[in-house]
């Protein structure tokens, strides 16, 4: 496969080397381009060769360069070709549990190996073709993020449905004994992939350390759309707990042994067990954080050590938050420590219930503009409106149902900011 270059950035390497935009590039220092990251790799070298097809000819011309600069090309796509579709079906598939009538791009289930190193995404595996996993060793991909759910490959084919899932568990092993760093998750559905099977996944992982670096337990998440689908009850409190004590057991014993915890059970099974989250000591790095592991501890750590050193001389200000019902508690006791040390300052906190999605599904980062509207219009907002960035698409500022930020900030009359899980930028807006 060959790729189409759209332009030439000016000032680059590439620039005035005779390539132009509508040009085909063939290969790069002799070997072919399919996708983003042939090109990013076969590239780094201080002198490539790029073969290119330029009408009915084929070129090739020499660029020097040093080997933090990009040659300067640009195509039609970041990828370069269609991002990889999902082959599976798996039982406790979100996107499966959407509406009908929502934007096209929420319902593609992408399963991408490529994005999985570029920007954190996690993948099953079960797309890999040996020349992928051939090429993640060759370029030193690493680390990669994979959905494992499950060690017990009978059990995986059945929850994803997909033959190829069981015997996909190998190239974890693969990857791992050529120096790929790993990092997994299990989704875990009651009384089918935790319990014992949790037991036997986080010790067939572990066998994997030092390749594997982190496990996160994360519950699988129920929407009100589950008609015709798998019957999959919700954690109750008492079956949360045992994920728990089965991953602190682990971790007590790995690191014992290893000076890691390596598997961590997701902030909301704490929530739902009633249990204290642990502090950040129990977290080390906070390797899984953006699975919703630590968070919780993260943010509130940042926030009052950043508070404590804070000083604040302006006047009286009042601002309201709106959350998920997951993290209200935590948004009310952070507000309370702020209003104790500057008594000017006044914070009201609404939980949003989730009515789009069912009353099961209380994280923030599934809200929608619908009904924070809904629920915030009868609400006397005083000055700003701060959200979670999370409820917004990272590419501008829409929420999942196509509701725009401003046309939010128009039916509540008041002007919302968006803020990311940081204790202290969290703080800074505040006390602006």
């Amino acid at each position: 496969m060959s790729v189409r270059i759209k332009g030439i950035i000016k000032s680059s390497p590439a620039y005035g080397r005779g390539i132009k935009a509508g040009d085909i590039l063939l290969s790069l220092n002799g070997k072919p381009v399919n996708d983003f990251l042939d090109y990013q790799f076969y590239a780094k070298e201080k002198s490539v060769t790029a073969e290119f097809q330029s009408g009915d000819k084929v070129k090739f011309t020499r660029i020097r360069k040093s080997e933090e600069e990009d040659l300067g090309l640009e195509f039609e796509s970041f990828l370069m070709d269609e991002q990889h579709h999902c082959k599976n079906k798996c039982i406790f598939c979100f996107i499966d549990q959407l509406p009908s009538g929502m934007r096209k791009t929420l319902y593609f289930k992408d399963d991408d190996s490529r994005l999985s190193f570029l920007f954190g995404n996690y993948i099953t595996l079960t797309n890999l073709t040996e020349r992928d996993v051939e090429r993640i060793i060759e370029m030193h991909i690493s680390p990669v993020n994979i959905s494992v759910h499950t060690m017990n490959k009978e059990l995986r084919i059945k929850m994803m449905k997909n033959k190829r899932a069981g015997e996909c568990l190998d190239i974890i092993g693969r990857l791992a004994e050529n120096g790929i760093e790993i990092n997994t998750q299990l989704v875990l559905c009651p009384g089918i992939n935790d319990g014992e099977e949790l037991r036997y996944s986080l010790s067939e992982l572990g066998r994997l350390y030092p390749g594997v670096r982190s496990i996160a337990a994360v519950p699988v998440g129920v929407t009100k759309y589950r008609e015709g689908l798998f019957e999959m009850p919700e954690y109750t409190a008492e079956a949360a707990g045992e994920v728990i004590d089965i991953i602190s057991d682990f971790g007590d014993a790995f690191r014992e042994k290893h000076g890691t915890r390596l598997a961590y059970a997701a902030d909301e099974f704490y929530l739902k067990a009633g249990r204290k989250i642990p502090d950040g000591d129990y977290y080390e790095s906070y390797s899984q954080i953006e699975n919703g592991v630590g968070m919780w501890t993260s943010l509130k750590e940042e926030f009052l050590s950043a508070l404590e050193l804070s000083d604040y001389c302006g006047g009286e200000k009042r601002l309201s938050i709106a959350t998920g019902v997951a993290a209200a508690p935590l948004m009310q006791e952070l507000s309370q420590a702020l209003m104790q040390k500057y008594p000017r300052i006044t914070v009201s906190v609404y939980p949003i219930v989730n009515d789009f999605f069912g009353h099961s599904i209380t994280v923030a980062g599934l809200i929608t503009g619908g009904d924070l509207i809904n629920q915030l219009k009868d609400k006397k907002l005083h000055g700003r409106l701060l959200i979670p960035s999370v409820m917004l698409r990272s590419e501008g500022d829409i929420f999942l149902d196509d509701i725009s930020l401003e046309q939010t900030e128009d039916a509540l009359g008041v002007s919302i900011t968006p803020v990311s899980c940081d204790g202290q930028e969290f703080l800074n807006t505040i006390l602006e």
